[in-house]
């Protein structure tokens, strides 16, 4: 070790002066420092470090690692959907196009794809904006998903994941200096994509509160202070909403959305709406209803003039394909001009992954009533929403019975994100109890702060994408912590006799 390090000092030297290193955390982009994503943060690193300690025989007071930390469907036991994975194989080796295994609806699917391609492969780039005949079928899927509200395939965008897309229309709104610098209206809780982000492109950070007592409803007071308050040292320009949410499990009603458009188009605000989890719906109360539709039926003075860019994903929904990095947006009223602009900011990555975009296809064109695959593609879609139904179910009455933990019903989505009470003399270790917990019991979550929340309260989020053995496990670990942990401050706090 000493050998190789003198080694690396020697050949380092030059006329006898060390070389510095041109990139250090002195010399690091600022902007790279302040990012913070803490779905993939310290704490899932160290759960990393335990599975490959228990992998190499150490001993834990646990035989594995359950990481609740991030929606990850397919990491947590979730099998694929067969005709998703049929239709993108044959894509991949168009050799199987002959082979008798694969049912017709799959093969049809897979020579349109391939025929949109430069040489009939996924192997080549596509239009930075997509592949024509698969925008054409969002187009038509988004048609039927809102009930006949017209959509134009020029407006769409395949995009890698949705953050790629959330990503790059944030960049075509940040400009300005001082306080004509753009604000960006986020609800907090949030996704740590957008504080990420924003950080990135030294953006202003809005924050409005959901309303947690109102089971995490958007409040439109609380949208027209969080603008007034902001006016003073920023230009809000963009407001962004995740429906139905991430990390706090709500579905907006419609009423909801529409104040916010109203809101919007009045204060000439951008709407982004996040709705990668828009077949996540679990509550029999709740129903999705998408932002574009509900701004159709605001009437043409909306519709035609406020601009939204709403998002999907294949990462989601009941396929859970995160890997494949499959998404698209689809962005109204952009200024033509503008839009230009947009297209060549996409053009710079060339185009997204095209085995991604043959994958998104498929979740918008699945298989019809009349065709052979149609039926066990209903039922595996239908095993997964109603095994994420009931698991919503039981993660809020199990954590509800827990002293110290109050759970809003998970309406949707595929996380739950409790408020935890914690004895006064507790509040300094709340940053440690997740990592606690890990190293006690071997779940995995991330503490709310990473999400954002209220002052002076406490959260932690959870996917609720185990399956529904090892979730139960889960939240009885987590119990059992939760009650030990109360009991020893308790006995710290009682008064010495």
């Amino acid at each position: 070790h000493n050998f190789a390090t003198c080694w690396r000092i020697q050949i380092s030297r030059s006329n006898g002066k060390m070389r510095e290193k041109s990139l250090t955390m002195d010399t690091l982009n600022p902007q790279v420092k302040a990012v913070e994503y803490a779905v993939r943060g310290p704490i899932v690193t160290k759960a990393g470090d335990i599975e490959r300690g228990l992998q190499q025989g150490q001993k834990h007071p646990f035989t594995e690692v359950i990481k609740a930390n991030i929606g990850d469907s397919h990491a947590m036991g979730q099998k694929p959907i067969t005709f998703l994975r049929q239709v993108v194989a044959l894509c991949s080796f168009p050799e199987l196009l002959d082979s008798s295994i694969f049912p017709d609806d799959a093969k049809q699917r897979a020579r349109r794809i391939l025929q949109g391609c430069g040489g009939q492969s996924l192997g080549s780039y596509s239009a930075s904006q997509g592949v024509d005949c698969i925008r054409q079928d969002i187009a038509v899927y988004i048609e039927q998903r809102d009930k006949g509200v017209p959509a134009d395939w020029d407006n769409i965008y395949l995009t890698t994941g949705a953050s790629d897309g959330i990503v790059s229309i944030l960049k075509m709104l940040v400009s300005g200096q001082g306080r004509s610098r753009s604000g960006v209206m986020i609800p907090i809780p949030q996704y740590p994509l957008y504080s990420a982000a924003i950080s990135e492109m030294e953006a202003v950070q809005i924050n409005y509160y959901l309303d947690e007592d109102n089971c995490w409803a958007l409040d439109i007071n609380e949208l027209h202070r969080a603008y007034q308050a902001a006016k003073e040292h920023c230009h809000p320009r963009v407001i962004c909403i995740i429906n139905p949410g991430n990390p706090t499990g709500q579905v907006q009603s419609k009423k909801c959305i529409e104040e916010v458009l109203h809101f919007a188009y009045e204060e000439n605000l951008f709407v982004m709406s996040d709705e990668v989890y828009q077949d996540n719906v679990y509550s029999p109360d709740c129903q999705f209803h998408s932002f574009k539709k509900v701004l159709y039926e605001m009437g043409p003075e909306y519709f035609n003039t406020v601009e939204l860019a709403s998002f999907h994903s294949t990462s989601k929904g009941y396929s859970g394909e995160c890997g494949f990095r499959g998404g698209y947006m689809e962005v109204l009223n952009l200024d033509l001009e503008v839009k230009a602009q947009l297209v060549k900011l996409l053009s710079v990555r060339l185009c997204p992954p095209v085995s991604g975009q043959a994958a998104m296809d498929v979740i918008v064109n699945p298989p019809l009533p009349h065709e052979p695959s149609y039926l066990q593609f209903h039922k595996e879609k239908s095993a997964v929403l109603g095994a994420l139904a009931e698991k919503a179910q039981m993660t809020e009455q199990i954590l509800n019975t827990v002293p110290g933990i109050k759970c809003n019903p998970v309406q949707g989505a595929m996380y739950a994100f409790p408020r935890i009470f914690i004895p006064p003399r507790a509040v300094e270790e709340a940053m440690c109890v997740s990592l606690l917990l890990l190293e006690e019991t071997g779940i995995c979550l991330v503490p709310g702060s990473g999400f954002g929340q209220r002052e002076g309260t406490y959260h932690f989020r959870m996917t609720i994408l185990p399956t529904t053995e090892k979730l139960k496990v889960l939240l009885e670990k987590l119990r059992d912590f939760h009650i030990k942990f109360l009991k020893e401050y308790a006995s710290l706090e009682e008064p010495k006799r």
